[in-house]
């Protein structure tokens, strides 16, 4: 093994394990080895601008329903106290965050480590690494009083860097701040005015950045589709993403279809309501020849339907 070997060696170990508390990039790439698209340099999944666009018109069902026939069925989390934004859709790739109870001995040695690297205050660390499109997703394992390691100061350098809101179980604080901001659209467990490590109360630490996290009962992994609309967030697989999103585009275009129709009177209720006949298949696809221009949907998304239909 020669000199310089050994010195790019050590340097890429060092680039890998630079920042404290985040995974490996073999590691990433490992546990998302089914995600085969563009990448950021730390190997985090990067799903498009233009499929994360276009999910903002998804809903959870159409998604749960794709999500569901693949084997993935524990990819949706309601049950929300708190909304910044309800009306809003929040869409973006997910940068994880991993928090657990404070115990001296293991926050003491992560936080020297941080220190050599020049940083301070665990609770920053992941916003540092946010990039435009992300939504931070944070296991704060549901802290209330005591528990907010986000407030207004923090919640402008993560919208500052990110363009979005947060998913987070556990407590923030500063709420009217947090609402000020236009587009933080977030989903948090619940409102709380203190804060997390008051002297002589350390109860909170700093696991994981990127690593897989849990919330509720999900499992969300660093480049995940995070899709928080109407209550709930789904969090979609980063190899799934493009599928769901045109499963979608067709849902959309087969309801409008078949709700012309029955309008018309062409068809009846029971004829739509079921599995269509070739006959209406065929009607459908004509249907979205003459309308090319006029639907919902991108004319370049059609031509891709219509590509891979056999009528």
């Amino acid at each position: 093994m020669t000199k310089t070997y050994i010195i790019l060696l050590v340097l890429s170990f060092f680039v890998i394990e630079s920042f404290a508390q985040q995974i490996s990039k073999e590691e990433m790439l490992f546990l998302t080895q089914k995600w085969t698209g563009e990448r950021f340099e730390d190997g985090r999944p990067k799903v498009s601008d233009d499929i994360l666009r276009r999910m903002k018109e998804v809903t959870h069902d159409e998604a749960w329903a794709v999500m569901k026939n693949e084997g993935y069925r524990y990819q949706y989390a309601d049950g929300w106290g708190l909304t910044i934004n309800p009306d809003s859709v929040l869409v973006g790739r997910a940068l994880t965050a991993t928090f657990m109870p404070g115990r001296p001995d293991i926050h003491d040695a992560i936080d020297e480590r941080g220190k050599k690297e020049g940083k301070r205050g665990q609770n920053s660390w992941p916003v540092d690494l946010l990039q435009l499109g992300d939504v931070y997703v944070v296991d704060q394992f549901g802290i209330h009083n005591g528990g907010p390691t986000i407030g207004d100061n923090v919640g402008n350098a993560i919208y500052a860097k990110s363009g979005n809101g947060i998913v987070y179980d556990g407590a923030i604080r500063d709420i009217v701040g947090l609402k000020e901001i236009g587009s933080f659209t977030s989903y948090v467990s619940s409102y709380h005015p203190s804060h997390h490590n008051q002297p002589g109360d350390l109860n909170t630490m700093l696991i994981g950045i990127n690593k897989p996290t849990r919330i509720h009962q999900v499992t969300v992994m660093a480049g995940d589709v995070v899709l928080g609309r109407d209550g709930g967030v789904s969090f979609i697989p980063a190899h799934l993403a493009e599928k769901v999103v045109v499963t979608s585009e067709v849902v959309r275009l087969r309801d409008m279809f078949g709700h012309e129709r029955l309008r018309e009177g062409k068809y009846t209720a029971g004829q739509i309501d079921t599995r269509w006949s070739d006959e209406i298949e065929k009607d459908f696809s004509q249907w979205l020849n003459d309308h090319i221009d006029e639907l919902p949907i991108a004319r370049e998304q059609i031509q891709e339907i219509l590509k891979k239909r056999t009528w």
